[in-house]
């Protein structure tokens, strides 16, 4: 029975040892290459890609630029998140799964087809910024695309999904009597919220904002297309280095660097999650 057990593992192992632990085997072996001036790499094992990206100063900006993003876009998406899925969680209505399916319907949807929509709402001549100068609220566009707010509110947008979908399985703590049994000894809604609902609900807090922060940390399309070139994060250098530049070593090592920095970010929220639930 065990070794029918382990059979039915081998056609699932096989392919993630294919498309998964092989690129990476490559990955992890082409960072320890070196490169001549015109871009060739060379034969054999050399630590001097990591010695020159460790050592470059360029490299910690682009660790806290891609910090940065991925803390100011966790936070406005939970901030937006948490009471819609808190909403739809509670609500009886009879409408209540098609509310779920709308709210996580954009991950069904392309994130290069979203993020021109941003660009569309959000530039220069965009609907908001047509709307504010039709209202006389500013004189001139405000400078949205292009730059850190639109490139955080974009990314808010792609985790936001992720988020409620987390919340609604993270929820099953919340128990609609112990709310009840606070409001009947007196405490107010809000004092209820904050000394009830929020404390049983920050294990889904914490993993949520985990998988928001990772998605953040380690996202593409949005810093590229709604940064315009001006947002620089650690994955959008891993492009250059492989396309621009061709120094392929060097996008490996940054790989490998923005790797092991996700992992250690799972294994604390991981350690958090697991303590809160405690």
């Amino acid at each position: 029975m065990a070794r029918r057990l382990l059979l039915l593992l081998v056609p699932a192992t096989s392919l993630l040892a294919v498309i998964y632990v092989w690129p990476m085997l490559g990955l992890f072996r082409t960072a320890f290459k070196a490169t001549t001036t015109s871009g060739a790499i060379v034969e054999g094992w050399s630590f001097s890609t990591w010695a020159t990206i460790l050592d470059d100063e360029f490299t910690l900006q682009l660790t806290l630029n891609s910090f940065r993003l991925a803390l100011s876009s966790t936070l406005l998406a939970l901030l937006l998140a948490y009471p819609l899925s808190l909403f739809l969680y509670r609500t009886q209505s009879r409408f209540r799964s098609l509310l779920i399916m709308v709210a996580i319907a954009p991950i069904l949807v392309s994130s290069v087809v979203r993020m021109y929509g941003w660009l569309s709402i959000l530039g220069d001549r965009g609907l908001f910024n047509s709307a504010l100068l039709w209202l006389g609220v500013s004189e001139t566009p405000l400078r949205i695309v292009y730059d850190w707010p639109g490139v955080i509110i974009g990314m808010a947008e792609v985790v936001m999904p992720y988020m409620v979908l987390t919340f609604l399985s993270g929820f099953g703590r919340l128990n609609p009597a112990i709310e009840e049994a606070a409001r009947s000894l007196g405490a107010t809604p809000f004092r209820a919220f904050w000394r009830v609902t929020l404390p049983l609900s920050m294990p889904a807090i914490v993993t949520a904002a985990g998988l928001g922060f990772v998605i953040c940390m380690s996202a593409y399309v949005t810093p590229k297309l709604i940064g315009g070139g001006r947002v620089f994060v650690l994955s959008t250098e891993i492009f250059e280095q492989a396309t621009t530049n061709t120094n392929i070593p060097a996008a490996a090592v940054l790989s490998l660097y923005m790797l092991t920095l996700l992992a250690g970010l799972l294994l604390i929220f991981g350690q958090a999650a697991r303590r809160i639930k405690k």
